[in-house]
């Protein structure tokens, strides 16, 4: 198994190419293997402009879609066959997405749906789920050390959330952190960055700036676009 590391706006993930008949990575390879990334993307499938893959955390957990994994499978998948358009799966969803001329990576995330907000554990959440759950809270984002673990495993949320807490500095630019569930707090998400605008905004674009930098989110009639970077910062080595 090939294993090459890459960075999304300050997350990094390390990309698993899976040649056969290499056996899929298990929860405990996973723990072993993860290095301390955020998680480990498993290419298990290739074929033509479409890969599928599967979004590992660190704790061994599967994630259903990470908005700067698939982007990071994107570039990865655009690079290996030459094309500026191609379309990662992630549990069910198909994400399309686009290699722009800056090399950063445009994605049709897909809908959304916002919920009404919610009193929990003392503060006002709005749930939100982008094809995976997210409790967003309105304030300051310093305090996601204490709101973070107490909203991932609240009883609310029986298969955990992810937790993002967020401060809108003017229309169309917010500034926030996000707890990850099964990760803890990470420098970016790109999936956070769709629930934070939808649950602060609803409509248009909107400029999500997190520790690791600013992502680009544009909703329209219930579907969101996510544009962002992406680098490689090492070479695939080959797995002993």
């Amino acid at each position: 198994m090939r294993f090459s590391r890459w960075r999304a706006a300050g997350n990094e993930y390390l990309l698993a190419d899976r040649a056969e008949p290499d056996a899929p990575l298990t929860p405990e390879r996973v723990r072993a293997e993860v290095a301390g990334a955020d998680g480990i993307l498993e290419v298990v499938a290739v074929a033509g402009s479409d890969a599928e893959i599967v979004i590992w955390n660190p704790d061994g957990s599967v994630a259903e879609l990470s908005g700067n994994g698939t982007r990071i499978a994107a570039r990865w998948l655009a690079e290996r066959v030459g094309l500026d358009t191609v379309t990662i799966r992630s549990a069910g969803r198909d994400v399309p997405a686009r290699l722009l001329a800056n090399g950063e990576i445009e994605q049709d995330i897909g809908p959304f749906e916002v919920y009404e907000q919610e009193r929990i554990a003392g503060l006002q959440v709005v749930p939100v789920r982008v094809g995976n759950p997210h409790a967003v809270v309105a304030g300051d984002p310093d305090d996601l050390p204490l709101i973070g673990p107490l909203l991932e495993t609240h009883p609310r949320f029986p298969d955990r959330t992810n937790v993002q807490v967020v401060r809108v500095e003017a229309p169309g630019n917010v500034t926030a952190r996000v707890w990850e569930r099964g990760v803890g707090e990470t420098q970016s998400s790109g999936t956070s960055a769709v629930a934070v605008a939808a649950a602060t905004h609803g409509e248009g674009k909107v400029v999500v700036t997190f520790p690791g930098g600013p992502l680009v989110v544009v909703l329209r009639a219930g579907r969101a676009t996510l544009t962002g970077p992406v680098e490689r910062v090492d070479v695939p080595a080959d797995d002993a």
